[in-house]
């Protein structure tokens, strides 16, 4: 084991702490938080990004959920994804959205690190879609299947852009959703580790999101990340959540 590397814990969603190694942060990484345990296939050629785009002081103001929500809800559709992916995995995601004690709040879970794909990464509830189902059919009842998330406790509002992913050959359709109330929530423990809510304001702190590029020439990729004190996101979440911050801080 690297002298770098850190002993992590990571929380479950009984409570029980399960130790895991946490691969050690680049140096370039060190003004912001110190993220989660899930491992980051960085390739030797990698750069830091541009800023946020929000200002330094968005993080001061709590973001209201009724705007967000009709924000994305003027938007219709979500636009097709620029990737062009062939015989696409078609999935959709449910993103939940509350009003919490700091403003809109947004429901993620951790992947089981028992699954053969995505291991220990952040996601939102959400996957394939069976025959003869639509987008919104399917995150429903993934969020169900994975959280016991009822069904009948969601209002549907809108879609986020539709992000397709490379390497995992997905095309997913970021369903959006209001919540009522936090809810009661209980992870499928063959699929989900844990289960967690984070306030929007706090992914706009200067020290929690940053760009990364990814590659170079015509295989260079804009990645987005969001260091929490004990979770990192990025892939396709981080796409998504970078979306909605952008809908919420638009003037």
């Amino acid at each position: 084991m690297a002298e770098q590397q850190l002993r992590a814990v990571r929380r479950g969603v009984n409570g029980v702490a399960e130790g895991r190694v946490q691969p050690a942060q680049p140096a370039e990484l060190a003004r912001w938080r110190r993220g989660g345990h899930q491992i980051i296939p960085r390739p030797p050629n990698w750069a830091i990004g541009a800023l946020a785009p929000w200002p330094d002081s968005a993080h001061q103001q709590q973001i209201d959920t009724d705007s967000l929500l009709a924000r994305v809800a003027d938007r219709g559709p979500g636009a097709p994804s620029p990737v062009v992916v062939l015989n696409p995995r078609r999935s959709a995601v449910l993103i939940a959205v509350f009003e919490g004690e700091r403003g809109a709040e947004v429901l993620l879970t951790t992947r089981s690190w028992e699954l053969s794909s995505h291991r220990g990464e952040v996601s939102f509830p959400g996957g394939r879609l069976d025959a003869g189902e639509t987008p919104v059919q399917a995150a429903l009842r993934e969020a169900f299947e994975e959280v016991a998330l009822d069904p009948a406790d969601v209002t549907i509002v809108g879609e986020l852009d539709h992000v397709g992913t490379i390497v995992s050959r997905s095309l997913i359709v970021p369903v959006v959703a209001r919540l009522e109330r936090r809810p009661q929530l209980m992870a499928a423990a063959s699929e989900v580790s844990r289960i967690f809510t984070v306030p929007l304001v706090d992914l706009l702190r200067s020290d929690t999101y940053r760009e990364e590029h990814w590659g170079s020439g015509d295989e260079l990729r804009s990645l987005h990340f969001f260091d929490l004190d004990d979770e990192t996101v990025w892939g396709a979440t981080g796409r998504m959540l970078f979306q909605l911050l952008r809908i919420s801080t638009a003037s």
